[in-house]
């Protein structure tokens, strides 16, 4: 007789909704959004969305980004947390770090950053990984490591 009432979900998940912030758009603060975004504009802060952010040409965001998937064409700088795939377009500059799931570079796209991939689980901290022997964390060096191998090889 009387309807039973459906207890709130606390999971946000994914909407078809779209969010555009247009060209000549500047916003400061954090955004959160169960929707897809375009960005065109400026934002200095936080951006999170268990859906897809597309950061368009003349879009720049200074903060941290945190999505599912993500297509860079314009000026991405601070902390990156994308737990499906990263592209970045031939026009795209990122600085900071990143942490993906997956990640795919055009020609012509400037990444200078920290990058670790992963299964889109979080994992503790966002040190370069040990290498046998070493009380530091480095980050790899082609002709550094060819050059301890060889050492190791002539010593043998």
């Amino acid at each position: 007789m009387f309807p039973e009432k459906k207890a709130k979900k606390n999971n946000v998940e994914p909407s078809t909704a779209q969010n555009r912030i247009s060209e000549g758009t500047t916003l400061k603060g954090d955004i959160s959004s169960s929707g897809f975004f375009r960005i065109d504009g400026s934002i200095e802060g936080n951006v999170n969305t268990p859906s897809k952010v597309v950061l368009g040409k003349t879009g720049e965001i200074k903060g941290t980004l945190s999505c599912e998937n993500a297509d860079l064409e314009g000026k991405f700088e601070g902390s990156l947390q994308v737990t499906g795939t990263l592209t970045l377009r031939s026009t795209a500059l990122v600085e900071g770090e990143i942490v993906v799931g997956k990640l795919s570079v055009e020609p012509g796209a400037v990444l200078n950053a920290s990058c670790i991939m992963q299964d889109g689980k979080p994992k503790a901290g966002l040190n370069a990984p040990k290498l046998p022997g070493d009380s530091q964390p480095r980050l790899f060096n082609k002709k550094q490591k060819v050059k301890e191998t060889s050492t190791l090889t002539k010593s043998d």
